[in-house]
């Protein structure tokens, strides 16, 4: 996603010039900081507008080659049952919106991009990157603003990736990604 926003050499030529911070959070195994340099890299400065577009076209992209069809199953599961259904990624939220909706999937909670009074993307992560115990808070708060907060309500969460554990471990029914 950050080659379509970007373009390869633009990208390439904008982590070089962050290549010691990059290898330094890389060796401090730092994912969040390599993901906040990295959307620097690839965001900053552009408007708003076309990064959403761009947004749009990968979430089309995704949906035509990525998408699994036992969890399109399950997920079909939960909405016959009546349940609320979210995306909880630390994916850029800027493409997994225009992707929940073509899933028909209630809302979102992603990593999202600052945006200045220009409508261009300024390269800062608003709340910090969305995984592991952040991905819970940001679930948390979302469950604040939609039902009140997290007493009374049954979660079910999904995970596939070390970024998913702390879900996991606050879910309800937590289900590792293998056993589907």
């Amino acid at each position: 996603f950050l080659i379509l926003v970007a373009g390869r050499r633009r990208l390439l030529l904008r982590l070089l010039r962050r290549s010691f911070a990059m290898v330094a959070a890389s060796a401090q195994r730092d994912r969040d900081r390599v993901k906040s340099l990295a959307a620097r890299a690839a965001f900053a400065g552009r408007p708003i507008a076309d990064v959403e577009a761009t947004g749009r076209a990968y979430a089309e992209r995704v949906a035509a080659t990525r998408l699994d069809p036992e969890v399109l199953e399950r997920l079909r599961w939960h909405q016959a049952e009546g349940h609320v259904t979210v995306l909880v990624s630390a994916s850029f939220a800027v493409y997994l919106r225009p992707l929940a909706e073509r899933m028909d999937l209630g809302d979102v909670v992603g990593t999202e991009l600052a945006v200045d009074k220009d409508d261009r993307c300024t390269g800062e992560l608003v709340g910090g990157n969305c995984r592991a115990e952040n991905k819970v808070s940001r679930l948390h708060e979302w469950l604040v603003g939609t039902h009140g907060g997290r007493a009374g309500v049954t979660l079910w969460a999904y995970g596939d990736s070390p970024g998913d554990r702390a879900m996991l471990a606050d879910a309800d029914h937590a289900v590792w990604r293998t056993e589907l």
